[in-house]
């Protein structure tokens, strides 16, 4: 804020003077940092309470005559803004100050502390506890105050509630214009294209669900504001973080307009044509690392189901293979399984103007295609499909794989395209080596899809025959660990004793040629160890030189 703007601020908060959300302080050159974290808790649960965007914690006016009286704490600007993050440190959920002000007046210099409100439903701890304050008073939170802020949760929407002060000024042009050509193509069966081009902003953008009555929201601003106006959402940080890991590295940070920075986004994911050569085949089978579409729809659902009132960021992670898509939030309603069929229609949603607002833009639909659709999407391209990992709690992780696993699960999507979806989501768990119902088990063995002892399910001979060869087949699969054990033991019963060269001599050209070379050496290895730990052979050489024979 300008000094001018600043004191105007200060002169309205003296003449209000200390009450649930202002606090004035006569401090010297120093505070304790405890304390200020205390007052921290109490004045954003009283805020929170009170419906009020932010509360004041001021230093250099003396609390009793209601003068500015000046104050030398951390006059360094560095060790000012350090503050914000020893409070975040501190305070749980980790949140800080809206921002530390400096106003100088008459040659006095006054510290304001903007506290933003407690998210709905979270009240504000420091270090464990929750503070409240009782007229001008610091005080323990009660149970009723406490109960009070916890159960707001669902009863507003926090993408739907309204930005004081901010106008169509703040809203980016390129992103209007891009959300009128959403929206009339989402309408072009009932709505005139020319008609809707023509409409004022503020008629467009109430058609749109993006405002009320003409007025700016949080989603308005999320989907279609100017970067540089993403401060009027704080401390809510609306952010998308690209992250590259690997070899190569690197970062990148997307703020409002979301509707414009998601395919920004993804134009910064490395996407190249990967080839699936079928060996009955002449020509390959071409298809791209990553879907566009795919990828904008596990972003959009990001955004769609966010709980901003974590104060969190979402994160698109870039492996050499895959993608990852971290969302603060608890899955919102049932198990990403329950959409896999795209049977299951949710009744509610964490931010349902949000939610509503991208389906008007053509973001996202609310019948719960979405999961069904990245499923379909990545079967028809011959990948895994997508996998969630909900085990870290208030955070849905969902990945998006961009390499094969297993050749032959990719050439039997290629060959066998009347496989249903519920066929191939338990044959990727097959070659994900992930646990199979027994029921789904039979089903799949009847059809002769897969073979194998349970738990070691493996694609079936006659898949593998079906796509490749009957000799590419026996070459690739892998055998029983007491096939290789008979061929050393057959070894050594004829030679007497051998070495480790000599068992990999033995033993290379007879694994799996889907095995790389240090796979092979692994292999050979746990063979070994195997055979010695349950005294069928032993070591007559040296740890570094092992000589094996039969054991007596």
């Amino acid at each position: 804020m300008e000094q001018q703007v600043l004191r105007e601020l200060l002169s309205h908060l003296i003449s209000c003077w200390e009450n649930e959300v202002i606090e004035f302080k006569n401090v010297g050159d120093s505070y304790s940092t405890s304390d200020i974290g205390k007052y921290f808790s109490a004045l954003a649960n009283e805020a929170n309470l009170r419906n009020m965007e932010r509360a004041w914690l001021v230093f250099g006016v003396h609390n009793k005559t209601r003068t500015v009286v000046s104050s030398d704490y951390r006059q360094e600007p560095e060790r000012l803004q350090s503050l914000k993050m020893q409070i975040a440190a501190e305070a749980e959920p980790s949140i800080t100050f809206r921002e530390i002000h400096e106003l100088t007046t008459d040659d006095k210099r006054v510290v304001l502390f903007e506290i933003p409100a407690a998210p709905l439903g979270m009240p504000i701890a420091w270090k464990g506890h929750y503070y409240a304050r009782a007229g001008e008073s610091l005080t323990n939170l009660g149970l009723d105050k406490l109960d009070e802020i916890r159960n707001q949760v669902g009863i507003a929407d926090w993408s739907g509630q309204v930005i004081a002060g901010a106008t169509l000024d703040h809203l980016d042009p390129q992103a209007l214009t891009k959300a009128r050509e959403f929206f009339t193509k989402k309408y072009a069966n009932s709505l005139v294209i020319d008609e809707v081009m023509s409409w004022p902003e503020s008629t467009f953008l109430n058609r749109a669900k993006l405002t009320k009555d003409g007025q700016i929201t949080r989603a308005t601003m999320l989907l279609l504001g100017k970067a540089e106006s993403a401060h009027m959402l704080t401390p809510h940080p609306a952010q998308m973080t690209w992250k590259l890991v690997g070899p190569e590295q690197g970062n990148e940070h997307y703020g409002p307009p979301f509707l414009l920075n998601t395919s920004r986004l993804y134009q910064k994911i490395r996407n190249i044509q990967l080839r699936i050569l079928p060996e009955d085949q002449l020509l390959p089978v071409e298809v791209a690392k990553y879907d566009q579409k795919i990828v904008l729809e596990a972003l959009h659902n990001c955004i769609a189901h966010q709980d901003y009132t974590r104060n969190g960021r979402i994160i698109v992670t870039e492996l050499a293979d895959r993608l990852i898509f971290e969302n603060e939030g608890s899955f919102y309603e049932g198990h990403p399984t329950d959409y896999i069929s795209g049977h299951k229609t949710p009744r509610r949603y964490r931010n349902p103007f949000l939610t509503q607002a991208m389906a008007e833009l053509n973001m996202i639909d609310t019948m719960g295609y979405g999961i069904y659709t990245m499923h379909i999407g990545q079967a028809r391209r011959y990948f895994p499909l997508p996998d969630y990992d909900l085990t870290e709690t208030n955070v849905v992780k969902m990945t998006i794989h961009g390499k094969i696993v297993d050749l032959a699960y990719s050439r039997m999507l290629i060959q066998k395209t009347e496989l249903s979806l519920q066929e191939i989501f338990a044959l990727d768990r097959v070659q994900k080596k992930l646990p199979l119902d027994d029921g789904m088990a039979k089903q799949l063995r009847r059809a002769n899809l897969i073979e194998g002892r349970k738990p070691n399910y493996h694609v079936s001979a006659s898949v593998a025959a079906a796509t490749a060869s009957k000799a590419d087949y026996i070459r690739t699969r892998a055998q029983d660990d007491d096939y290789y054990n008979k061929l050393i033991r057959d070894y050594l019963v004829r030679f007497g004793t051998a070495t480790r060269s000599e068992i990999d001599r033995l033993l290379w050209g007879k694994l799996s040629e889907a095995l790389d070379d240090d796979q092979k050496h692994n292999k050979i290895s746990n063979l070994i160890t195997n055979m010695r730990r349950s005294g069928k052979t032993i070591n007559v050489g040296s740890r570094k030189t092992p000589i094996w024979k039969i054991a007596e």
